[in-house]
């Protein structure tokens, strides 16, 4: 994002920007990978959780939301590819601009609050399995935490929804989309702060410190059993989930922040490397699938048996033996919900 000096203007480093083919193609292409990847296995994996999942727990219910919000990603990144490969040109007008916009970054901060939620379901499941007993109630505060997530976010992101994100260039004969912003798409600084606000701390350092919490309480309460399955499980799931804040999330807001404090007071920039951070920031739909795999149990067993691999190893068998015992053991102790099993315990 780059405010200008005048409505027709921009500075030399920013015209270089939008000149240079060389960091254009390099997102091109990781667009392009990103989407075959996404398309390929976020649709698989809304087929199989919503036709041959069952029951549709509430890490499931997350899970098809996360699905969701990938695919809308995997639908809006071709019109992105188009996009840089006509050198920073857009010509399918302000309204599409806004829409695929607002799609792109709903993606991100859904994800991100859906990544949370579904840590929040393993806590209460595993370290306090009391809490929330009721598989119907649960699966009723899933739903509506869903639906708070998506407001949440479309109510940040109410700016680009009613701006036009358009800029003319005439020194390069392009028009770009979201690339420029005005300093008059908020009325104020004080506007442009509470913004950047919502946007770094509510949608993303708060989200990002609750699920780190989670999955250090989840991995701390299952070491206390003797099931090595499923805490080598839990570890490779924190660890990929952390791993996409990291990696995917945490350089792009970073980056954000600080590019628009930057702009906005120093007239500096370094938007170049935060086009590359959005970049890579959809890398995270590529990764979701795997976070399905590690985190429900009937989701593996059911993919197993679409690509006609085995449906448990002789080790697996074992620990499907040490789960049950577990469960009866949970159920003499007085931790089990009414239906007689935990439900995210059981998706691990």
């Amino acid at each position: 994002m780059n405010s200008t000096r005048s409505s027709s203007n921009l500075d030399n480093a920013t015209l270089s920007i939008f000149e240079s083919t060389r960091t254009s193609t390099i997102i091109s292409v990781i667009y392009m990978v990103v989407t075959v990847v996404n398309l390929v296995g976020n649709g698989l994996s809304m087929w199989l959780l919503l036709f041959r999942t069952f029951p549709k727990t509430p890490s499931i219910i997350f899970m098809i939301n996360l699905t969701f919000t990938d695919l809308s990603l995997g639908v809006a990144l071709p019109f992105q590819i188009a996009y840089q490969l006509q050198g920073y040109d857009w010509n399918l007008g302000p309204n599409m601009c806004s829409f695929l916009t607002v799609m792109f970054f709903t993606n991100m901060y859904c994800s991100i609050l859906t990544m949370m939620a579904i840590s929040i379901d393993r806590y209460l499941g595993i370290v306090r399995p009391m809490s929330f007993r009721e598989t119907r109630k649960r699966k009723s505060m899933a739903i509506i935490s869903c639906l708070f997530m998506w407001g949440l976010v479309l109510s940040v992101l109410w700016p680009m929804m009613t701006t036009d994100l358009t800029f003319d260039i005439p020194e390069l004969g392009i028009t770009t989309c979201f690339d420029v912003l005005k300093k008059n798409m908020l009325p104020s600084i004080t506007a442009w702060a509470a913004f950047l606000f919502c946007m770094f701390f509510v949608l993303f350092f708060f989200p990002f410190c609750i699920t780190t919490f989670c999955y250090i309480r989840v991995i701390k309460q299952l070491a206390k059993d003797s099931k090595t399955a499923q805490k080598v499980r839990a570890i490779r799931l924190a660890v990929l989930v952390l791993l996409v804040f990291t990696v995917c999330f945490a350089p792009n807001n970073f980056l954000l922040l600080v590019h628009t404090i930057l702009r906005l007071y120093y007239q500096k920039s370094v938007y170049t490397a935060y086009k590359l951070s959005l970049c890579f920031s959809c890398v995270n739909s590529c990764l979701d699938p795997f976070i399905y795999y590690l985190g429900s149990k009937d989701f593996r067993q059911k993919l197993r048996q679409i690509m006609g691999w085995r449906s448990v190893s002789s080790t697996e068998s074992k620990q499907e033996h040490r789960d049950i015992l577990y469960s009866m053991h949970c159920v003499y102790e007085g931790q089990q919900s009414k239906n007689g099993h935990i439900d995210a315990t059981q998706n691990y």
